[in-house]
């Protein structure tokens, strides 16, 4: 470990950006058209794992996520070339990995033995498999949800809740912060020009997605949702979430057509957490009672595809760091 990268702290201010604005996608305010995207499905499961969940892909393919191991412990995984790697922060109890930037770092959160659920520590993996804590100072947890090219890191702060003191957060030199309620900024385009996340109302009568564009920030919503969240944009500004209706839990990617549903054939919940410059998208979904991963490329044809692959290589069980 080296040192910690510090957030500065900018209260009740939202981001500011370029005088301009961005007009590639529909307002996240206006009125969401459905839209249209066929996509091939493949089921992505760590080997001998409990449960599995794809949360970051880069430009290059490479996945990261995390994965509760045969004896209840939640790890990091890096799945690269067909290979797994698991992620242990050194001595932690918990390790999520979240975000994986373009040269191969990687972000994350963890918990060290003993401290309660409702802390985080964010944390930077360099490709030499040095890892960097990811703190804010002044506050008592930190998650570190994506990293931009430039290594700018974004996420949220918060101390003994998850409500009140919960901010999303630029972390680095282009540190600052949102005021939104209960907030996370969990991606954003290169420039910062695009930054989406989720937030609570201050009432928690529901929670809600946001997207902050040139320093504006709009609240997005599915029509006919009861829940939507925001997890990712790529460089093209393309978003992708998660949101809750009457019949359960299903994806989302927002084009400038409109509004695409993602649903993995046959399961019973998807959600959709990261999404790269080509528009594959990796998330989670349940079928049968078991959590798996899934990765979704954009297919060509005109049905729905879904395979099942085991990719090669086994995740290791007794290395706590990364290795490349």
């Amino acid at each position: 470990m080296t040192r910690d990268i510090p957030v500065a702290a900018l209260a009740a201010a939202l981001l500011t950006g370029c005088a301009h604005q961005i007009t590639s996608l529909p307002s996240p305010t206006a009125s969401i058209v459905r839209a249209e995207r066929t996509f091939t499905f493949t089921t992505i499961e760590v080997p001998g794992a409990r449960r599995t969940s794809a949360q970051g892909v880069n430009d290059g393919g490479d996945i990261v996520g995390f994965y509760v191991d045969s004896t209840g412990v939640t790890r990091g995984f890096l799945l690269k070339r067909g290979a797994f790697t698991t992620i242990d922060f050194p001595d932690a109890s918990f390790t999520e990995a979240r975000g994986i930037g373009p040269r191969g770092e990687i972000v994350g959160s963890y918990r060290m033995p003993g401290e309660p659920t409702l802390n985080f520590h964010g944390y930077l993996l360099k490709p030499n498999g040095d890892f960097v804590p990811v703190n804010s100072p002044g506050h008592v947890n930190t998650i570190a949800q994506r990293i931009l090219p430039d290594g700018t890191i974004l996420g949220c702060r918060h101390d003994n809740d998850f409500n009140s003191t919960m901010r999303g957060a630029v972390f680095g030199r282009r540190a600052s912060e949102t005021d939104a309620y209960s907030s996370m900024h969990n991606g954003a385009t290169p420039d910062l020009r695009r930054i989406v996340g989720l937030y609570n109302s201050a009432s928690a009568e529901r929670a809600d997605a946001y997207v902050i564009d040139d320093g504006v920030f709009m609240a997005l919503a599915v029509p006919s949702s009861t829940m939507t969240t925001a997890w990712d944009v790529n460089r093209a500004g393309e978003v992708v979430g998660s949101y809750r209706d009457s019949t359960g839990f299903h994806g989302f990617l927002l084009t400038a057509a409109g509004f695409v549903p993602i649903d993995v054939p046959n399961a019973t919940a998807t959600r959709a957490f990261g999404i790269n410059a080509s528009g594959a998208v990796v998330g989670a979904f349940v079928a049968g009672g078991r959590t798996s991963a899934y990765l979704a490329t954009p297919a060509a044809s005109s049905s729905v595809a879904s395979r099942s692959i085991n990719p090669a290589g086994a995740a290791s069980s007794s290395s706590p760091s990364f290795s490349p």
